[in-house]
């Protein structure tokens, strides 16, 4: 009898009912549904938080499973927060244009308008008019499909050029790491046609949407949600089927399955798009939620942090990257937030906030040395041991 992918793996059907829950307790706790336990600023946190396990899924779908160390996953997801900003940044700016010409003698053309939206968008960085790559800025079913596409896009022929190569290892680690920092530096001019250092800003702002903060707020926690459960369940089905087991083939003994016949660059470039393309979507969540992004969060050093959060929870494990993520990343709001009390050792001040990156260093090295399969692996072998005592 044939039986259905949840019933094989009732472990992914245990991850989604907790997520339903805890979607279900945050929305009533929070305050745009009344009870106000839970702040606005924090059901933030909390979507923000479900955004990058969503990406830490598709980090340990490339690493943990294929065995490739991409340094450059966060590119990706920085891609999709810019291409759901251009539409966000350009609609909300229209809006404000047009009620101020609204009372003009004479209604202002199209022209018009679109060179009041390209001042007040770009007037900071010297310019007046919209770039080219602009042109699709006012259409949210282009942008949508750009948040896909431009990551997918980007990772299909930078991983066909490096995998043709046959580069990997390291060497393929710091190549992910340098075309990271090759667009990092790109967007950081003004002639990038994105603003420049000051990115794009007023993103938490849907246009034509009344609605206060705390309702908005939680749509996008929902969406979040919804976008990991989705992509968790993706992921699970890819890795339990054949292509997860080729993938790790490629991970264990890549010689052994080119040997076997399989197109290993073929492989690689499918996990890589695919991952980028989540990553993407998962970072088209984030920023809107953020408010904000500039060239700076596509630096190498998130990329680096992601996979310090994937190692931590337990690579190779999907629920290990969203446990490390989620834990790492509230973590880290509560000790740079203030929020974690200062400590005095030996008459010297510890402040969480200069010092917490140091930490998050020493618990990687700490992992990495003593705990190789992550918290993941740790609740693997406690569960093991309970099981032991029943029996």
């Amino acid at each position: 009898m044939h039986r259905s992918f949840i019933a094989r793996h009732p472990s992914v059907l245990v991850f989604l009912a907790l997520l339903a829950l805890f979607t279900l307790a945050v929305t009533v706790l929070s305050e745009g549904f009344g009870v106000g336990v839970i702040s606005t600023s924090f059901v933030k946190t909390l979507g923000k938080t479900l955004c990058l396990c969503l990406v830490a899924v598709a980090m340990d779908l490339i690493w943990g499973y294929a065995g490739i160390l991409s340094l450059g996953h966060f590119a990706f997801f920085g891609l999709g927060g810019y291409m759901i900003g251009m539409w966000l940044m350009f609609e909300r700016t229209r809006h404000i244009v047009e009620g101020a010409l609204a009372d003009a003698a004479l209604p202002p053309t199209p022209e018009e308008i679109e060179a009041a939206i390209g001042n007040q968008v770009f007037g900071v960085v010297g310019s007046s008019d919209l770039p080219l790559i602009w042109s699709f800025a006012d259409s949210l079913a282009i942008q949508l499909a750009l948040v896909v596409l431009v990551p997918g896009l980007l990772a299909l022929v930078f991983g066909w050029l490096a995998f043709r190569a046959r580069v990997t290892g390291v060497y393929l680690s710091i190549l992910t790491q340098a075309m990271t920092l090759g667009l990092a530096l790109y967007l950081f001019q003004n002639a990038s046609g994105l603003r420049g250092n000051n990115g794009l800003s007023g993103l938490q702002n849907l246009p034509g949407v009344t609605a206060p903060q705390s309702e908005v707020s939680l749509w996008f926690f929902w969406a979040s949600a919804l976008a990991l459960a989705l992509g968790y369940l993706l992921s699970a089905w890819l890795v339990s089927g054949k292509f997860g087991s080729v993938i790790r083939g490629i991970r264990d003994n890549e010689a052994r399955v080119r040997f076997l016949g399989y197109s290993v660059e073929h492989y690689k470039l499918a996990i890589f798009t695919l991952t980028a393309c989540i990553a993407g979507i998962a970072g088209a969540l984030y920023y809107p939620q953020a408010g904000i992004i500039n060239p700076a969060e596509i630096a190498p050093i998130a990329s680096i942090y992601l996979a310090v959060w994937v190692a931590i929870g337990g690579r190779g494990r999907l629920y290990g990257a969203v446990i490390g993520t989620a834990f790492v990343s509230l973590l880290s709001s509560w000790f740079t937030g203030g929020q974690a009390p200062d400590l005095t050792v030996a008459g010297y001040r510890v402040a969480w906030v200069d010092w917490w990156l140091v930490l998050l260093g020493l618990s990687f090295v700490a992992v990495t040395l003593y705990a190789p399969r992550g918290i993941a692996g740790g609740l693997e072998r406690l569960a093991g041991r309970r099981k032991d005592t029943a029996s």
